[in-house]
């Protein structure tokens, strides 16, 4: 499997006795007979494969001062001791200078992460731990718990804990949604004095200290702190037990959310700095002023203003052709078109040899730019079609290149990036299509671009808010892909790879895309979301082997068919909406989501399975599809729909109901369908609500925190 680069830095403490190291070659020196029980290797390497960095921090690296910690996200401390009571890691003191615990709290102040691990008996092992856990509101109590009634293994002092998910699920995130239980190996009890600080998990009522904090968390400044009674559960022994994995990975990424949610850096453009870009963009927008909406020149408009936008046009072009080199016969043959246009006296432009020297699919490299320059319509936004010109990125990385060459071969997709543009791109379009460009006759179909970075920008900031003012059960995970850019960017490139190129693929009608027929709306929703179904599919088996990455685009594809898609756009056959009520309705009705309390609760163990289930649905219907006629299918995939989402009342459609003769022209019985067939349910109709009275008490205000 391919990796992605590493979106965050975790150090290991080791110059501090640990009696914990993830480097095997140390274990096995500290534990001969059995390296397991001092290494955290698994732990470290389970955070790399879903791309962060580990290091150890040495004592020949020198103090853990603010140095050591720059490059750190997050900061694991397990559990330092004297020698004298533990195999440790030889050549460091357990005890922290005042100057390394200034350090560590100004990390955490400053929005770094730290995982404390402490252990049962805390007091004996010579450490200055609780001065440090002091600063946070936070403390070790000396203690050994047991309980002989709720333990793991038939061991005593295995105790199981109470796990709160109420208390975690606060501000966007619950650290518990995919933990069942958790297993605590010889444990103390901890100290919750914090304003800020939250239990996790507590000791069972049966155990020798009923209710007592085993682990908990906190806030200081812009950083989180988790702390944990026992370090044994994430050891190589251990890790496997229960729901350790997904506990750890939890915490380190809720620890690194404030880092997450960076924005990427800024890249330098050499095509926008140079003069010529604003002169091409000032002439294309005051051009666009004076065209009618088919792009040739309004009527009343005068030609002796459009010739000199003309030629800053023309030598801006040649201008900024030195910086895209691999665009020569673009750059020529839009100039050409556009030199044709006002020799024609500015009719209506046909831009054929543009569009069809136009190849960003043949330079799929990563941060390469494309300069644009086309008459267009623009979807989501104006009709018009006339002049824009735009400057794009292609974000085209390593492992994203891999699949698409070993698993997902589509090569016409291109991602891209917006970089800057001319006033028609201030819309709701996020594509750049060949079939939107204005040509003489049929567009040249070379090539499908797709701005990864407006639909991540509006994922995060329409299902943010949704899961903000519906207190969903976000994992750390889906929380950090809520507000990073990077995270959700990346996991809109590939889930657009696979949608993309699953129109094409599967038992399909004739025409998968619908483009060239009439259909009612509901047979566009559900090839939109047969494909987010296949691709979540694949996401799915990617995880399963071991691309962890993975699991954002099943969080992507979930959240905004369930939460973006039904309460934004029109409700006139809004085919996009009625995707997401019919996987909602089916999520809810199995059982996979649950609306109790004001609140919606997905059940993450069961949630893929019932996005699968009914993937089987949908792909059934299209396999039957070519034994029925086409009336026979559209009222066949109406029952389908209708058997989870209620039809409008008075629907002429409905099973039952609809009476409509087999003919060559079903244009009568496609009438019939009404603007609104499947209406919003009770529960979409107050999210709308809901998401509208919090934009006004907040406008743009972040709901969701990471």
């Amino acid at each position: 499997m391919p990796r992605r680069e590493p979106i965050a830095s975790v150090l290991f403490d080791e110059s501090h006795g640990q009696a914990w190291t993830i480097r095997p070659a140390v274990a096995a020196a500290m534990q001969p007979a059995h390296p397991g029980d001092s290494s955290y290797a698994d732990a470290a390497a389970l955070l790399r494969a879903h791309d962060l960095t580990t290091a150890a921090h040495t004592p020949a690296d020198g103090p853990l001062d603010a140095a050591a910690l720059a490059t750190a996200d997050v900061l694991v401390v397990a559990h330092p001791s004297e020698a004298r009571w533990e195999r440790t890691v030889p050549g460091g003191s357990p005890v922290f200078s005042a100057a390394e615990l200034d350090a560590i709290a100004a990390h955490v102040r400053g929005g770094g992460g730290l995982v404390v691990l402490a252990e049962t008996e805390q007091d004996k092992y010579g450490t200055n731990l609780s001065a440090l856990l002091a600063r946070f509101g936070l403390g070790v109590v000396n203690d050994t718990v047991s309980d002989y009634e709720h333990h793991h293994a038939g061991a005593p002092h295995w105790v199981l804990a109470d796990l709160e998910p109420d208390a975690s699920r606060r501000r966007g995130v619950d650290l518990l949604a995919r933990v069942d239980e958790v297993c605590f190996y010889r444990a103390g009890t901890l100290a919750v004095n914090g304003a800020g600080a939250r239990i996790l998990a507590r000791a069972k009522a049966t155990s020798s200290a009923p209710g007592a904090p085993l682990a908990a968390i906190a806030e200081h400044g812009a950083g989180r702190v988790a702390l944990l009674a026992d370090s044994d559960l994430f050891g190589d022994d251990c890790l496997a037990d229960l729901g350790h994995r997904e506990l750890w990975l939890g915490l380190v990424g809720w620890a690194a959310g404030p880092r997450l949610a960076r924005a990427l850096p800024a890249v330098a453009s050499p095509l926008t700095a140079d003069p010529a870009w604003p002169a091409l963009k000032d002439a294309t927008d005051a051009l666009r002023l004076l065209q009618a909406p088919d792009g040739a020149l309004a009527a009343g408009a005068d030609p002796a203003y459009a010739h000199p936008l003309v030629d800053v046009m023309l030598d801006a072009l040649g201008r900024l052709a030195v910086h895209v080199p691999h665009q020569a016969a673009y750059v020529g043959a839009a100039a050409a078109d556009l030199e044709a246009w006002r020799a024609g006296g500015f009719s209506v432009p046909d831009f054929t040899a543009a569009l069809d020297a136009f190849r960003p699919d043949q330079h799929r490299v990563d941060g390469i730019e494309h300069l644009v320059l086309f008459p267009m319509y623009k979807q989501n936004g104006s009709r018009d079609k006339v002049f824009e010109a735009l400057v794009v990125r292609v974000p085209w990385p390593r492992w994203l290149a891999d699949l698409e060459a070993t698993r997902y071969d589509n090569a016409k997709f291109v991602p891209v990036t917006l970089v800057d543009h001319t006033a028609g791109y201030d819309s709701e379009c996020a594509v750049l299509f060949p079939e939107t460009v204005t040509v003489g006759g049929t567009p040249a179909n070379h090539f499908g671009g797709i701005f990864c970075d407006r639909e991540s920008a509006r994922f995060r900031e329409h299902v943010g808010a949704a899961a903000g003012v519906l207190g969903v059960n976000l994992p750390p995970d889906a929380a950090a892909l809520l507000t990073s850019e990077a995270l959700s960017r990346d996991a809109f490139v590939l889930w657009d790879l696979v949608h993309d190129r699953a129109h094409s693929h599967g038992d399909l009608p004739f025409d998968p895309f619908m483009i060239r027929q009439r259909a009612p709306y509901w047979m566009y929703a559900l090839e939109e979301l047969r494909c987010d179904l296949t691709a979540f599919t694949e996401a799915v088996t990617l995880e399963a082997e071991d691309f962890a990455f993975a699991r954002h685009v099943q969080t992507a594809i979930l959240f905004d068919r369930l939460f973006r898609f039904p309460v934004t756009g029109p409700r006139v056959r809004n085919y996009d909406g009625l995707g997401g009520q019919l996987l909602f309705a089916y999520l809810h009705q199995s059982g996979r989501v649950r609306w109790t309390d004001n609140r919606l609760t997905i059940d993450w163990d069961r949630v893929a399975g019932g996005v699968l289930e009914l993937r089987t649905l949908v792909e059934e219907l299209y396999r039957r599809s070519i034994d029925r006629s086409r009336l026979a299918h559209w009222g066949a995939a109406h029952d389908l729909v209708a058997a989870y989402v209620t039809p409008a009342a008075g629907s002429r459609w409905v099973a039952g109901v609809r009476a409509y003769e087999e003919a060559e022209d079903l244009r009568p019985a496609i009438d019939e369908v009404l603007e609104d067939e499947f209406p919003l349910s009770m529960f979409y109709l107050a999210l709308q609500r809901r998401l509208a009275a919090a934009r006004a008490e907040a406008p743009g205000a972040a709901t969701v925190a990471a």
